[in-house]
């Protein structure tokens, strides 16, 4: 069965230097510890049985940054990472200061594999808000047209709204 995620992209514009910001997430644990462009993520995560992937993604971005998402939603589609998952995204409005602390669950796994060492850490163990450009960079390279449509879809929304 294929598996799925379903994300969130926290964003905010800055007319002033018209820039968009987007939230991105490196991975924690000890294989990522050295590891950083190419490696980052939107928050995301898989789907509990029967859970629609919408609603997963609120209860992943929550669980990964501590932060409650809310609405409304710009719609991103999907892109299919190079391990074959399905990554469903949606966009929203907000900020994250650069005082606000991360909060974010923990996982447990064997590391390295088959050597009995069990370890528990944050899933993330950082955000950053960054410049679409920049963070397009930090991402793995499959989630980078997300941006892209976030883009495109807040210049629609300028262009409807001045028409």
């Amino acid at each position: 069965m294929k598996k799925i995620s379903g994300g969130l992209v926290l964003y905010k514009e800055d007319t002033d230097n018209q820039k968009v910001f987007v939230l991105v997430a490196h991975p924690g644990g000890p294989y990522f510890i050295n590891k950083d462009a190419g490696w980052w993520s939107i928050p995301k995560g898989e789907p509990e049985p029967n859970e629609d992937i919408f609603l997963a993604a609120l209860r992943e971005f929550e669980e990964e940054t501590g932060m409650t998402p809310t609405g409304p939603f710009l719609e991103l589609g999907s892109i299919t990472q190079n391990n074959g998952k399905e990554v469903f995204a949606w966009a929203f409005e907000g900020n994250w200061p650069e005082d606000r602390t991360l909060v974010c669950n923990e996982i447990t796994l064997e590391y390295p594999k088959k050597s009995g060492k069990i370890w528990t850490f944050p899933e993330i163990d950082r955000v950053a808000f960054l410049p679409a450009e920049e963070a397009k960079l930090k991402l793995r390279q499959q989630q980078a047209p997300l941006i892209d449509r976030l883009l495109q879809r807040l210049e629609g929304i300028k262009i409807s709204k001045s028409s």
